[in-house]
């Protein structure tokens, strides 16, 4: 039993839609804790109002609430369950963080006798405040930047007057930075300072002097009730401070920081931890570092609770912060609790790492189109990517790799910028891409002195970059008959890919595979484990590397390979790689229910992904993670080391549906749907065949892969038309246009962007309604387990539809229709497994506009609506274990359900914010109403009305 016996009913908080600042680092972090505090037979109750998370499944907790986050649904929780003893709101982000004061303040936890756990409020007020955390910071000697507070625009004012430009201005109590902001001009000075005051839910920002150029460090602490304190990684940004950190290129363990420097940094990190409050948790401190041989050291921020950058560390050391901390917040000790890799040291041991991670963020710019793309104090990401590997170039590569962003890794791929004043302009005003511009500029000829002069990066990251470039440069200059083996080592060892090599080499990737083969240089798989190898780790959690031959003494040559291979049936599911608009954490739950399915079904199961935010990558949910790019070259090395059974695709969105056609050409299985029958679907001429063939009705279309066919096909379909291409996930690129000179502009920068792409163009129904539906087929049944219907009219992406599960408005014929339809399509596919399809109701008539035969964003929805574990049905479909017809199908749901999407456009004030074909939400919450006389359906559906843009 936990210390604090008194402790038996604990409420945890969510942290609500995904939105960009707040991502699935606490569905992750909120997960591992609620896992943790029922191993100690604690009863949980958690309050989230995401559907799409793994922590809102019903098995997660002992009662979950999928409520809006108010303070009028903790009361009717509370009220529901006066058994409640705590309330632990550190796993919840900031959306929980503030929901916790605002009921502390209204009384909440008093009058129901409910105590705080894990961190106190006092801590959150003065971290958050940032006037008390500077007076704070001044009694403990612990240096911080001249700043001070305004609540006024007059009293900023002053303050600028008295500090002089640039200045940082940030607001208090906000979250990913909004409302922050470097100024360096007196007209953005006013802008800012206005906009942070309102934004500020307390109308308060701290003005400080800017630190612009200093390096940024980050560490990750827990600390016990007996004030043991544990530091569990040292985080370093590639970026310098100016940039949020999550927006910055991060290393671990620090590369450039001094061992002085370190402890020294160390002991404010346990200094702060210790003076901002009495609670047992984690905590996240950030610094700033002069570059110079002084490395004077100023403290910037404190957050009392488990981060994005928590999540990071976690994945980046193996180990799992918040579930010790979760332990912690019981009243558990460091001492006596098992570091969960090895299970014989204790939690107390810091960890040690014998390899470098790399984490680099994933933006979506393209979906804001006349957003401010260059990276500030405020969080523009919308995920992120980690690549491990023995050095800091290996790392960067995966990690690169990782991104999907038609990249093969930094340089060597014919996508860098030559244009020497572009370079220039990319280097001085940081955006999505530096990190291949500096690569770019190396390749130039631009002096490293130059670069470090203009972009503050440290020397040493530089120079990493020149060693890559000189390196690239030398295997240049041969063919591949005439390349060393050690040059081949050498690139493959600093993370080049095979494709990079063969631009190196002008030839073909495979031949570049076939030559590593010849040579025996090959991948082996190294063990996160925390001790640097000092102890036996008992957990599956790889990455792979290159290594050279190790001789023994008896001449016996072999490389060590930590990943041994068993004899069970396996079964490989890809992840669904980096967040992104279009594909987010809805995926992330279908791989890891498609993992926990495959398991039951008595397969030894294998998780490849490269997300540190998601529960998939939790080093035990999987018997095998590979923390690796869902890259082919990659993959398909673990496939050959493994020889799985098959691969599941359809669970991880475009990232693994997109490697499907791969895996058939070099004969390994694809699990349940073919990929024959995946590529029929995403190819939109053939698909829009396939309906002719089966008399289902579709509006008229034609398709065009050149600017003269779309421009004839015009004159045949009548506008407006509706333009798609295929292969895309989120509804990129798709446009409504209503004369020839629209769809001209959109169609030829179309082409550029996406070349050798077919178009569909489609007659656009306007006006109609638009529903979707989600089914499981086994090859022989089709049982459709949900149909919404989109509040917004067609037109609308899917993803941004306020949508109802049952339909409110469908007729009995058009529901029939839609289920013949599902039917006719899902078996005409030839479909094992889950398929979603969307369509559009004109006059009774119903029509196709899309099928998509995988997993869809809306599948968890259903589930968690419905309180059935379809995507657990789905997976052993697919495997062949089960029929359709094997499962007892009860689905429960009284009134509606309500996907409700989230928006970020806060992030981007000048961008357009109508609503289109193309995708923009982040994420979405669930909201059940009883029938549809409620006010918020009311309020929802008079959207109906809103004007459409194009």
């Amino acid at each position: 039993m936990p210390k604090d016996t008194n402790l038996k009913s604990i409420l945890i908080i969510g942290s609500g839609p995904i939105v960009i600042g707040q991502a699935c680092e606490f569905d992750y972090s909120g997960s591992q804790s609620l896992r943790s505090l029922r191993e100690d037979g604690i009863e949980t109750i958690l309050i989230n109002s995401n559907p799409a998370t793994i922590m809102t499944d019903p098995a997660m907790a002992d009662h979950v609430y999928l409520l809006p986050l108010t303070t009028k649904s903790l009361i009717k929780i509370l009220k529901e369950h006066p058994q409640i003893d705590a309330v632990l709101p550190t796993m919840g982000g900031q959306t929980a963080l503030n929901l916790c004061i605002e009921a502390d303040e209204k009384g909440i936890w008093e009058d129901f006798g409910v105590k705080l756990i894990g961190v106190d409020i006092d801590a959150i007020n003065i971290t958050e405040d940032r006037e008390e955390f500077k007076q704070l910071m001044g009694r403990i000697d612990i240096p911080v930047a001249p700043a001070k507070t305004a609540k006024s625009v007059l009293q900023g004012k002053e303050i600028a007057q008295e500090f002089g430009l640039p200045l940082l201005i940030r607001a208090s109590f906000t979250l990913g930075g909004a409302g922050a902001a470097f100024v360096e001009t007196e007209h953005e000075f006013e802008e800012a300072l206005s906009h942070g005051l309102e934004v500020s839910p307390i109308h308060e920002v701290l003005i400080d002097k800017a630190l612009q150029g200093w390096k940024e460090y980050e560490l990750e602490l827990l600390r016990d009730k007996n004030d043991n304190v544990v530091i569990i990684c040292t985080v370093e940004n590639m970026d310098p401070m100016g940039i949020h950190t999550g927006d910055s290129i991060t290393v671990a363990p620090a590369m450039t920081l001094s061992d002085s420097a370190f402890q020294r940094m160390r002991d404010m990190a346990i200094k702060m931890m210790r003076n901002i409050g009495d609670f047992a948790g984690g905590c996240n401190v950030q610094f700033a570092v002069s570059p110079d041989e002084k490395e004077d050291i100023i403290a910037i921020e404190i957050n009392p609770r488990v981060s994005r950058s928590s999540a990071l560390a976690s994945k980046a050391t193996g180990y799992p912060i918040a579930k010790i901390a979760a332990k912690l917040a019981l009243g558990y000790t460091l001492d006596e609790l098992d570091n969960q890799i090895t299970k014989t040291t204790s939690a107390l041991f810091e960890p040690a790492l014998d390899y470098v991670i790399v984490k680099i963020p994933r933006w979506n710019f393209d979906k804001f189109e006349g957003s401010n793309r260059v990276l500030g104090p405020q969080m523009k990401a919308v995920g992120e990517v980690m690549g491990i590997g023995r050095s800091f170039q290996e790392a960067l590569h995966k990690a690169t790799q990782s991104l999907e962003i038609k990249r093969n890794g930094i340089g060597a791929d014919g996508k860098g910028y030559t244009d020497y004043e572009q370079i220039l302009e990319k280097l001085e005003n940081p955006s999505w891409d530096r990190v291949f511009v500096i690569y770019d500029a190396i390749q130039l000829g631009i002096p490293l002195s130059r670069i470090h002069e203009i972009t503050k990066i440290d020397m040493w990251f530089l120079r990493q970059y020149e060693e890559l470039f000189l390196l690239e440069k030398e295997i240049s200059e041969y063919t591949l008959d005439t390349l060393p083996r050690e040059l081949l080592l050498e690139a493959k060892q600093k993370g080049y890919g095979d494709r990079q090599i063969a631009h190196m080499l002008k030839c073909l990737e495979s031949e570049v595979y076939k030559k590593r083969e010849e040579l025996n240089i090959q991948r082996v798989y190294k063990l996160v484990d925390t001790c640097a190898a000092e102890f036996v780790a008992q957990t599956p959690y790889y990455y792979s590397t290159f290594e050279n031959e190790v001789e023994t003494a008896d001449g016996k040559r072999y490389i060590e390979n930590d990943s041994k291979v068993s004899d069970k049936k396996k079964i490989i599911v890809l992840g669904s790689g980096p967040n992104r608009i279009g594909q987010g954490i809805e995926f992330d739950y279908c791989c890891v229910h498609g993992v926990l399915a495959a398991a039951e079904c008595g397969y030894e199961t294998i998780m490849i992904n490269c997300n540190p935010e998601t529960v998939s990558t939790d080093f035990d949910i999987a018997d095998k993670l590979y923390f690796e790019p869902v890259f082919w070259e990659h993959i398909y090395d673990i496939i050959r080391h493994e020889n799985p059974e098959g691969v599941i695709v359809q669970l991880g969105g475009q990232t693994a549906l997109k490697l499907a056609e791969k895996l058939d050409r070099y004969g390994i299985k694809i699990m349940g749907t073919s990929y024959q029958a995946l590529d029929l679907a995403e190819d939109r001429g053939s698909f829009s065949t396939l309906l002719k063939e089966n008399n289902i009705p579709y509006p008229r279309f034609g398709t065009a892969e050149t600017t003269e066919e779309a421009m004839q096909l015009a004159d045949e379909l009548d506008f407006p038309l509706l333009i798609r291409p295929s292969y895309v996930l989120g509804g990129q690129g798709m446009k409504i246009v209503i004369n020839k000179k629209e769809l001209e502009a959109h169609v030829v920068d179309l082409l550029r962007k996406i070349p050798n792409n077919k178009l569909l163009l489609d007659h656009y129904l306007d006006g109609a309604i638009e529903a979707e539906a989600d089914a499981i087929c086994d090859g022989e049944n089709v049982y459709i387990i949900g149909i919404m219907e989109h509040i917004e009219p067609c037109g609308i992406h899917s993803g941004d539809s306020n949508a109802l599960l049952p339909p409110f408005s469908l007729g009995d014929l058009v529901i029939q229709q839609i289920k013949d339809h599902t039917e006719k399509i899902a078996l005409a596919l030839n479909t094992v497994g889950l398929i979603n399809i969307q369509f559009a109701i004109k006059d009774d008539q119903v029509y196709i506009i899309e099928a998509n035969p995988r997993a869809s964003r809306t599948v968890p929805f259903i589930a968690k609506a419905y309180g059935e574990p379809y995507v657990n049905y789905a997976t052993k479909v697919m495997l062949g274990k089960k029929k359709l017809s094997d499962f007892d199908f009860n689905p429960h749901l009284e009134g509606y359900a309500i996907k409700q999407p989230v928006f970020s456009f806060n992030k981007f004030p000048k961008v357009n914010k109508q609503l289109g074909p193309e995708m923009k939400s982040t994420g979405e919450s669930i909201l059940f109403i009883e029938n549809l006389k409620d006010d918020d359906f009311y309020d929802l559906y008079a959207r109906r009305k809103m004007y459409l843009t194009r």
